[in-house]
């Protein structure tokens, strides 16, 4: 078998609408290898010295940090786009965290747009931190597309050093996954593990329980001897109470170390 060095973390937003402090709780007691800080509103997410201590106390490494770049984060860590990267690579840096996740801007951020493939370059000489530049979608309403992401939401028709795929985005996007992934190359540094059934709506599903190709990418990053991190960032806000939630959490940490074990070349799986 194959097992790569690739370390299986648990993104603190997995369990939502329970806070980060919750999730280090819940990473610890499933065996998650680490977590993913999403770095929002929760106010825990944006202080170092807390998150070290829950770190410390539930034994939980933090593998990486996910920069405040959503809709309802425009105002965590200030307003402007290059100060919420530069406090990002200062909490990797002082957490021992080895990426930095980062979405393409959006298109009304016109001057941070322009200047953002080559600010991310400056930004990862800076530093051992991997910047890892996420896939994102178009934005669908009925029979409407709007692009609202630039220079572009496929981050592969750019040149950056690193990149971040996330299933569930490429459903959403309704892209071929593997196509990306092989476009990514041995810049892929960084899986965010979710499915997807190609619903307009992000779905973050459970993996195995959309139509995305999770097993077939788990298998091939092992067959490549893949040494970045993968995440499992899904939607557990359905989920009918914390029991149900641990229980899905459970779910996709078992698939995602069982599909992450392939077999070598040429032999048939059992």
């Amino acid at each position: 078998m194959l097992v790569p060095d690739a370390k299986v973390a648990l993104s603190t937003a997995s369990v939502y609408p329970e806070n980060t402090a919750a999730a280090f709780e819940i990473a610890g007691r499933l065996g998650y290898d680490g977590v993913e800080v999403m770095v929002w509103t929760d106010p825990v997410s944006q202080d170092i010295d807390a998150l070290r201590r829950l770190s410390d106390y539930h034994g939980v490494p933090i593998l990486a940090v996910h920069a405040p770049c959503l809709l309802i984060t425009q105002r965590v860590w200030g307003t402007d786009p290059w100060t919420k990267l530069v406090r990002a690579r200062a909490a990797a840096e002082k957490l021992g965290a080895s990426a930095v996740v980062v979405h393409p801007p959006f298109r009304w951020q016109r001057q941070y747009a322009r200047d953002f493939v080559q600010g991310i370059w400056r930004m990862a000489d800076e530093t051992g931190v991997r910047f890892a530049v996420e896939n994102m979608y178009p934005w669908r309403y009925r029979d409407r597309e709007v692009a609202a992401y630039a220079p572009d939401w496929d981050p592969t028709t750019e040149d950056y050093r690193h990149f971040t795929v996330d299933l569930s985005h490429v459903s959403t996007s309704r892209a071929d996954a593997l196509a990306m992934v092989e476009r990514m190359g041995d810049r892929l540094a960084h899986v965010h593990l979710a499915d997807g059934s190609g619903s307009a709506k992000d779905e973050h599903l459970i993996p195995g329980r959309g139509n995305q190709p999770c097993a077939e990418l788990l298998e091939r990053l092992a067959r490549t001897g893949f040494d970045g991190h993968v995440v499992l960032e899904v939607n557990t806000r359905r989920s009918p109470g914390p029991v149900e939630r641990e229980a899905d959490l459970a779910e996709a940490l078992a698939f995602t170390r069982l599909n992450l074990a392939a077999a070598p070349l040429g032999s048939k799986r059992r």
